[in-house]
């Protein structure tokens, strides 16, 4: 067996920043001033948003975070001690540099090994969901915080760092505006949460027909959307089932892991595909990052058996619409075969999350569960796909050496 091929160049489509406790409130309007607030509880700092204590991050000042990739044996299922998240991190860390500033990141970039990366922000996570029941205040912190990305990442540092900012859909003006101004500030790629919104006419779908009007301006800047994992939109009705307490992320019951799973990225794909945004808008680029990727077989399975039944509902076949407009990046300790056996390999992106905890230390660290591939399937998983959808040139100096097979219709 030949050995595998690891010199093609990197872009890692998942990596994070861990945002200072500015990042909220430096930029928010003076009427919005005590929406925002941090909160001391115990011997924990909470974010406080619309009297509302988030739990969701344990540490949202990130001045002390667990080490990249402690979490690593859990994810990769060889917990063999059963030891909890906690257990496993260890001591926390003074935040790294890396996850603070652009200058560092290219340092830390040079010493991984890694030429471009996707920066999204950790905080921002947590900020839709906590302020959903008011939209305007989420319009108001969302814009806070791209103006903070702004000023302290920007929104491309040196052609390898692209920091990714917010889009709210909770009105479609709003999101217009936002749109507009990030484009205006050199954004070349932007971050949007997987799951319905609340606004005007209460909660709805981002992909029905009102929103045309952003979802044309998207395609018309020709900007790809990022789809990142973030507060689960479910987390209401798992606590329904079992005390809120269990949602702190370090502390996740099994119920909650099991229930809550990557929902909210199959459900927000099938609305983009069942509600016409796709066909409508067909040169759109979507992925999904940090939602792995088990959840496609039975997506594709489900849209082949309703394709079936209500063929008149679909202007195109879902398969063909998903392999046209969707790019998926697996969890690092996934089946990079479950995207490319569905979606294809010109659709399959790496990541490494860094520097969360369930990531990896290292993104090289990636080949000790990598399954095998040729020169060709390496370029592109590695690196290539993620700059076919950020329209950047690609690396392959010969990406017709080995051609990937053609996929049938599943």
């Amino acid at each position: 067996m030949t050995e595998q091929f690891r010199d093609a160049p990197i872009f890692d489509a998942d990596q994070h920043m861990y945002e200072t406790g500015e990042a909220l409130t430096k930029f928010l309007p003076e009427k919005y001033s005590r929406a925002v607030q941090y909160a001391q509880i115990g011997r924990q700092t909470r974010v406080v948003i619309n009297n509302r204590v988030t739990d969701f991050i344990p540490n949202p000042t990130f001045e002390r975070v667990a080490a990249p990739g402690a979490h690593e044996k859990f994810f990769a299922g060889e917990n063999t001690e059963g030891l909890t998240l906690r257990e496993m991190q260890g001591k926390a860390i003074d935040a790294p540099a890396a996850t603070r500033n652009p200058e560092d990141r290219i340092a830390e970039l040079d010493r991984q090994g890694v030429v471009e990366a996707l920066n999204y922000p950790t905080l921002g996570s947590l900020v839709e969901h906590s302020s959903a029941d008011d939209p305007q205040l989420t319009l108001a912190i969302v814009h806070a915080l791209n103006q903070w990305i702004l000023e302290h990442w920007s929104f491309n540092h040196a052609d390898r760092v692209f920091s990714t900012p917010i889009i709210n859909l909770s009105e479609v003006d709003a999101a217009q505006r936002e749109l507009a101004w990030i484009l205006d500030h050199g954004a070349k790629v932007a971050l949007i949460k997987p799951g319905p919104v609340n606004g005007l006419h209460g909660w709805r779908s981002p992909a029905l027909p009102e929103f045309d009007p952003f979802w044309r301006d998207v395609e018309a800047a020709g900007l790809p959307i990022v789809l990142h994992a973030s507060y689960p939109p479910l987390d209401e009705y798992v606590n329904k089932w079992e005390p809120p307490h269990t949602q702190n992320f370090m502390a996740q019951s099994a119920f909650r892991w099991m229930v809550l799973g990557h929902r909210e990225i199959a459900d927000m794909l099938t609305a983009l595909i069942c509600h016409g945004t796709l066909t409508r808008f067909p040169k759109l680029r979507i992925a999904s990052v940090e939602n792995g990727s088990s959840w496609i077989f039975p997506l594709f399975h489900d849209f082949a058996d309703l394709y079936k039944k209500m063929p008149q509902n679909f202007p195109e076949h879902p398969h063909d619409v998903f392999r046209r407009n969707i790019w998926v990046s697996p969890f690092w300790e996934g089946c990079v075969s479950d995207v490319v056996e569905t979606v294809g390999w010109d659709k399959v992106l790496f990541g490494s999350d860094y520097p969360h905890p369930e990531g990896l230390a290292e993104p090289k660290g990636f080949w000790k569960y990598a399954e095998g591939m040729d020169i060709r399937r390496t370029y592109d998983f590695m690196g290539d796909n993620a700059r076919r959808f950020m329209g950047l040139p690609i690396a392959n100096p010969d990406p017709d050496a080995v051609k990937p097979p053609s996929l049938a219709r599943a």
